[in-house]
C-alpha cells in the first residue's frame, strides 16, 4: 500500500544512541501486512531478530515490485540494520509494516520500517541499503526515474556511509559459529538475517537486555563465504553487549545491543492516513522478486563522491 503520509529531516552522521527518524506525514509510505508464523518466534513465542531481518528483506522487495523497480534495481546490499524493539510482538499475531526513505544519495539510501502488531507490539527499524550492479557486484547509481518515491519523504540527498560501531574487537579466543548450507544466499555469502541468530544468543546472556525495550545494531563490514570459519568474540558491560564476527583474524560484522534512546521508548506510530489512492498489498499475493545478498564485493570505505 502507498499512502500520502512532513518529510524526514535527519542528520545521518551519528552514533548508536541516536533516535530513529519519525514517520513522515507527507510522501510515499509503502505498507504491507502478514501473520507471524511459528518459524519466526522463540520458545516464549516472541518474535526473533533474524525473523525481523527477513521481514525487512521481504518488505523491501514488495516495495520494489510495487514501484516497478524490481527488474532495474534487483540487487541491494544492507550495510547496517538498526532494530528498536519497543514493545514485544508475540505469536499468534498479525504485523503491519510501513516503509519509507529517510535519506539517500546516488547509489544508496536509508529505509525506515515501522512494524506494528494487532496486539500492540511495536518495532522500529532503520537500514542502510546499497544498490548493487548484478554483473560486477559493485555499488551502482540509482536510475533517474527510481528516486521519486524516495525523495518524497526526505530532504537528505547527500547520504554517506559512517560506521556507528567503532569499538575494536577483543584479542581473545571466541566461539565458532558453524555455517550451514541453508545459511548461504544465491551470491555464496552468509545471508544478512543469519548473523542475527548468534548475535541474539549473545544478547540474551546479558542480565538487563533480555526484555524490551531493546536496541540492536548490526553493521556488515566484509562478506562471509561458505568456506570460511566464523568466530564470535564477545564483550559485556553493565549496559550493553557486543559481538564481533571474525574470520581468520579479520572482523566481518559487528552487533551491538543496548537500551534504546528515551524518546523511542513507548512512542506511538502515527495512524496511517486515509486516502482514496490506498491499495492494500497482501504478502500472499506477491511474486517473490530477486533476493538480496547480505554482502557483495564492496570497497572498505563506502562514501559519497
Amino acid at each position: 500500500m502507498r499512502s500520502s503520509a512532513s518529510r524526514t529531516h535527519v542528520n545521518r552522521v551519528g552514533s548508536v544512541r541516536d533516535p530513529l527518524p519519525k514517520r513522515p506525514t507527507l510522501g510515499e509510505v509503502f505498507s504491507n501486512s502478514w501473520p507471524v508464523r511459528t518459524g519466526d518466534v522463540h520458545p516464549d513465542r516472541s518474535l526473533r531478530l533474524d525473523a525481523i531481518a527477513r521481514y525487512l528483506q521481504d518488505l523491501g522487495f514488495d516495495n520494489l515490485e510495487a514501484n516497478g523497480a524490481a527488474r532495474t534495481h534487483p540487487v541491494w546490499l544492507v550495510r547496517r540494520t538498526v532494530i528498536d524493539a519497543v514493545r514485544p510482538i508475540i505469536w499468534p499475531d498479525t504485523v503491519r509494516l510501513h516503509r519509507w526513505c529517510s535519506a539517500l544519495s546516488s547509489r544508496w539510501c536509508t529505509m525506515r520500517v515501522s512494524i506494528e502488531s494487532e496486539a500492540g507490539g511495536l518495532i522500529e527499524t532503520d537500514g542502510f541499503w546499497i544498490n548493487i550492479n548484478p554483473q560486477n557486484g559493485m555499488p551502482s547509481s540509482i536510475s533517474e526515474d527510481f528516486p521519486a518515491p524516495l525523495t518524497s519523504t526526505t530532504d537528505q540527498h547527500r547520504l554517506s556511509w559512517q560506521p556507528r560501531i567503532r569499538t575494536p574487537g577483543p584479542n581473545t579466543e571466541g566461539q565458532e559459529f558453524p555455517l550451514r548450507a541453508s545459511d548461504i544466499d544465491p551470491f555464496h555469502h552468509l545471508n544478512n538475517a543469519v548473523y542475527w541468530q548468534p548475535a541474539e544468543s549473545v544478547m540474551r546472556k546479558h542480565s538487563t537486555l533480555r526484555e524490551e525495550p531493546l536496541r540492536a545494531v548490526l553493521e556488515y563490514i566484509k562478506p562471509t563465504t561458505a568456506d570460511e570459519t566464523v568466530e564470535i568474540r564477545t564483550n559485556y558491560d553493565a549496559v550493553a553487549s557486543t559481538a564481533w564476527f571474525v574470520c581468520a583474524g579479520e572482523t566481518h560484522a559487528i552487533a551491538h545491543f543496548m537500551k534504546p534512546p528515551a524518546d523511542t521508548i513507548g512512542s506511538p506510530s502515527p495512524s496511517e492516513p486515509d486516502g482514496s489512492d490506498s491499495n492494500v498489498c497482501r504478502k500472499s499475493d506477491r511474486t517473490p522478486p530477486h533476493r538480496a545478498s547480505s554482502q557483495s564485493r564492496l570497497p572498505r570505505d563506502v562514501a559519497d563522491n
